[in-house]
């Protein structure tokens, strides 16, 4: 029986990973008084049917909750909704919020996630918008019903998964990336192109190596205005151009935060602030599997990261690192990343996109598989993490399973 001394933990931010660790920390035995603050006025929500399955047409909008009102009761959870973290004084031990009110806490937990990019919108301009919360994908559902034409600024998954839903509406749709080959950074080249070629198999148009001048229209958006002096007429546009760590309210805390994120160590602590923990998608740390620095802003990641830093304030050891893993739902197609591929190289692939189904696979320096990418084949991933777990080679993981669809 793990034994420990009843604290107060304050958790700051109600996304997936401050309402697990909530969760977790009761689940785990900790009595002591546990305070979850959240800036929106919606109980915490899953974020991933977003992009997805609420923007699907004829599809009757049911946000899968994180927590209730009466799971918050029966956990013995305070928490406190609309309700803004301005500043720290990790001296004093307290969060001011945004109507001046301080919270004390013996064990902070910064869960404050990030905020969706955009581009500069002309003052009075309608119908350009993001995707992040639940107020933008009901905005957004409400502006798809009018049947407009579409414009994607950005081919990352939040883009593609939009462009996707709307494609699935019948509507006309254009992607617009600023990059030669779309997710290059993160598949390369080959495997990138091949990926973002679901695009024009499913009649979206994608348009590459464009820059976004500015967005046409008065009143309501008429397009988008490209640098090489080419237009795409849109009557919805949406910018995915990516995520900004909400790391604001600890300017002047002294931790050490920069553009990235909160940086942590492989524990989540905070170098200097032995009280203080940060998680999910404003984390940066070593990761011990992948043997870098990285800020990961994936769903399951930020899970595991929740049940990590409740096991560690409750005494106990956290479950084993797990590498980062991430799915995309496109047009009818799942697609799994398992790993960094950044990090490695390509040494296999087989399968296309037209033939409905895709793997590719990663090695590092010494012909080890590190990462695969898979496209309609969840055997895949589950193979790829069994050879991983054992060390096992190149051979061993592609004569583990044969293309299914």
């Amino acid at each position: 029986m793990i034994t420990f001394t009843i604290m107060s933990i304050l958790i700051v931010g109600a996304s997936v990973a401050g309402t697990r660790t909530a969760i977790a920390l009761r689940q785990r035995g900790f009595a002591g008084p546990i305070t979850l603050v959240e800036s929106e006025q919606h109980w915490p929500y899953d974020k991933p049917p977003l992009s997805k399955d609420l923007l699907a047409e004829g599809h009757t909008p049911e946000v899968p909750r994180l927590l209730t009102p009466e799971l918050a009761a029966e956990l013995d959870l305070d928490v406190r909704l609309g309700v803004r973290a301005t500043a720290l004084d990790p001296a004093r031990q307290v969060v001011v919020t945004h109507t001046g009110e301080e919270i004390s806490y013996e064990r902070l937990v910064i869960a404050t996630g990030a905020r969706a990019r955009s581009l500069p919108v002309p003052p009075g301009l309608t119908g350009v918008h993001t995707l992040r919360t639940l107020d933008d994908s009901t905005a957004l559902r409400d502006a798809l019903a009018g049947k407009p034409r579409v414009a994607v600024v950005g081919a990352g998954f939040i883009g593609a998964e939009f462009a996707s839903a709307a494609r699935l509406r019948g509507l006309d749709v254009t992607v617009i990336e600023a990059l030669a080959v779309p997710m290059s950074p993160i598949l390369g080249d080959e495997v990138g192109r091949e990926v973002s070629s679901i695009h024009a198999l499913n009649g979206t148009e994608l348009v590459t190596e464009a820059r976004v001048e500015r967005f046409l229209g008065s009143a309501r958006v008429e397009g988008v205005a490209l640098a090489d002096g080419r237009a795409v007429p849109a009557d919805l546009v949406v910018v995915g151009v990516g995520a900004t760590p909400n790391t604001h309210w600890l300017e002047g805390s002294g931790l050490p935060v920069d553009h990235d994120g909160v940086h942590c160590t492989e524990r989540y602590e905070i170098p200097g602030f032995p009280s203080i923990f940060a998680i999910g998608d404003l984390a940066v740390r070593p990761h011990p599997l992948l043997g870098v620095r990285a800020r990961i802003e994936h769903w399951t990641s930020a899970g595991e990261q929740a049940d990590a830093v409740a096991s560690i304030l409750t005494g106990a050891e956290p479950p084993a690192p797990q590498l980062p893993y991430v799915w995309s739902d496109q047009y009818g197609s799942r697609i799994q990343i398992v790993g960094r591929p950044s990090l490695g190289e390509l040494a296999h692939r087989e399968g296309s996109m037209a033939e409905g189904y895709f793997r590719a696979v990663y090695v590092d320096t010494d012909e080890n598989p590190i990462a695969q990418v898979s496209v309609n084949n969840a055997k895949a991933v589950a193979a790829f993490r069994k050879i991983y777990r054992r060390g096992g080679s190149l051979t061993d993981l592609v004569g583990e399973q044969t293309p299914a669809r």
